[in-house]
């Protein structure tokens, strides 16, 4: 036997030695329970509020998704000027409203002239919330007006900003003012507004999983030492793939479930894209269009009765 081939076969009893102690000695930490998590069936939540069906983030599309029997709302949070907390998704105005501009540079007041019904193009091709009086809404609003709705808070601000840097603290403030712990989850693409917000709430509200939480958890899974991940998230909600990674394994979802993390999928439109999810072991479809989703969940349920 050759010098390399000794050392080769070292390395691997070496490694096989620390998987195995680490196997021995790690037990998985399953994340604790959240009610507002705790409903032992597949959910539809309407992103942004079902933008396919009426203009994003209005009060219409909040209306039209519940009357469908959506179970809540995927939103998308922004500050403005004078740092109220909007239901905004973009940076600036221009794509859905009929003005122009950084949403952050301009106060309450000002955002609220816009028609954010202005350039929604309905299913068959009509603007018909053009001049409706779709204006921009708060989220205490939002929360107010819909007591019994799941609501998903994404952070859209980024912690660089000035914006950014109030939003975590301002969203707390305004959950445990309204009493709404158990019937939200925040989350956001900077997992350092979630880290920020979650110094806050101190796990008093479901967290979702950041772009960098989702890559550790990935790896850890396709990895042997998945057993020594340890979750910093309530739920996962991810798109069907990303990059050249494909997030829809059932295996994936099943090791995530394993910890008591149920996974959501966005942004998820087409039925039979739909079925397969929820074959795989989804637990939340998110999508701009509640209507079919509602009915497709619906028809499966009567099935397995």
């Amino acid at each position: 036997m050759g010098k390399k081939t000794k050392i080769g076969l070292a390395a691997v009893a070496v490694g096989a030695a620390a998987w195995a102690g680490s196997k021995a000695l790690a037990t998985p930490q399953t994340r604790p329970g959240k009610d507002v998590l705790d409903y032992g069936h597949p959910i539809v939540l309407a992103h942004r509020g079902g933008g396919a069906i009426a203009p994003e983030n209005t009060m219409a599309a909040f209306r039209k998704s519940a009357e469908l029997g959506v179970h809540g709302f995927e939103i998308d949070i922004r500050l403005s000027k004078d740092e109220e907390i909007l239901v905004f998704h973009d940076e600036y105005l221009d794509r859905t409203t009929d003005g122009a501009g950084r949403v952050a540079d301009m106060t309450l007041k000002e955002l609220s002239e816009f028609d954010l019904g202005y350039h929604f193009v309905d299913p068959s091709g009509k603007t018909t919330y053009r001049g409706k009086g779709e204006k921009i809404v708060l989220l205490r609003d939002l929360l107010e007006a819909f007591p019994q709705m799941f609501i998903n808070i994404d952070m859209k601000d980024s912690p660089e900003t000035y914006e950014g840097s109030l939003i975590p603290s301002k969203l707390w403030r305004l959950i445990d003012s309204l009493g709404v712990h158990d019937r939200v989850v925040v989350t956001s693409f900077y997992d350092e507004q979630i880290d920020r917000f979650n110094l806050y709430a101190q796990n008093r509200v479901a967290i979702g999983a950041g772009e960098n939480e989702v890559k550790k958890a990935y790896t850890a899974f396709n990895s042997q030492f998945g057993h020594l991940y340890n979750p910093r998230a309530d739920v996962f909600q991810i798109p069907v793939r990303s990059s050249m990674f494909r997030l829809d394994l059932p295996r994936f979802i099943a090791f995530l479930a394993n910890l008591n993390i149920p996974v959501h999928y966005w942004t998820i439109d087409d039925p039979e894209v739909m079925k397969g999810l929820l074959a795989a072991g989804a637990q939340g479809i998110i999508t701009g269009r509640p209507d079919l989703a509602v009915a497709l969940i619906s028809e499966m349920e009567d099935q397995t009765q």
